[in-house]
């Protein structure tokens, strides 16, 4: 590894501690619910390597155990993932110039590696490509370790997970408190949550995140030149 790279991953690494708490609990919890529903250690190791979809990976359990309908499977993926679209567009310019290394960073975007490479603050020297390379690729890997862990070791250790879960949602929470008190000009944020419980009002917990994206996007995009000028 060259010089480059080990000061990319010197500066990325603590960045993605939160996301390896998260992803270890939520990823063995995974890794529980496939063994405990039949399937080998194989099935979450090379899930979680080749999806990279925590909540997709989740429904595949009930998928592969139900009938073959890869049409429903695809509009289920299609709707669990869609604010994946809204991540790329936000990220077209920051990923520019990445090289060999964009294809993996498009494969292992997710929702945490997007809250880091979109908010963190890159130290002066370090190769930005090599930033976000290190990010993903250390997220990825602490899924693919706690799902890995959790079917293996699954069978040997039966506990209630339920509540598991909640561990991401109080990591985004720490996340938005950080990016909170960063930034002086709340505008973005606080248009984030009004949004957000608007839709989610209007259209349900299970349809408010579509819209609320769609929402976001259209505020900020009007909004705007007065927040650049900010």
């Amino acid at each position: 590894m060259d010089k480059t790279y080990r000061k990319a991953l010197k500066a990325a690494f603590p960045h993605t501690l939160p996301i390896l708490t998260g992803f270890l609990f939520l990823g063995m919890t995974y890794g529980i619910y496939m063994r405990v529903s039949g399937f080998s250690f194989w099935y979450p190791l090379l899930m979680s390597l080749t999806i990279f979809a925590g909540s997709v990976e989740f429904v595949a359990v009930n998928l592969l155990l139900g009938s073959f309908n890869p049409l429903q499977a695809l509009a289920m993926t299609l709707m669990l993932n869609a604010r994946h679209l809204f991540y790329g567009i936000s990220l077209l310019d920051k990923y520019r110039g990445a090289g060999w290394k964009k294809p993996y960073l498009i494969f292992g975007l997710c929702d945490e590696t997007f809250s880091i490479n979109y908010t963190a603050v890159i130290p002066e020297g370090v190769d930005r490509s090599c930033f976000y390379f290190w990010v993903t690729l250390l997220d990825h890997s602490y899924w693919v370790l706690g799902a890995t862990l959790g079917g293996l070791f699954g069978a040997l250790l039966p506990f209630n997970t339920e509540g598991l879960d909640f561990v991401m949602t109080a990591m985004f929470a720490v996340i938005f408190l950080e990016q909170w008190q960063k930034d002086s000009d709340h505008t973005s944020a606080l248009l984030g949550v009004g949004l957000s419980l608007l839709c989610l009002f209007a259209f349900g917990a299970d349809h408010f995140i579509i819209p609320s994206m769609l929402a976001i996007l259209g505020a900020l995009t009007l909004l705007r030149p007065r927040l650049e000028r900010r």
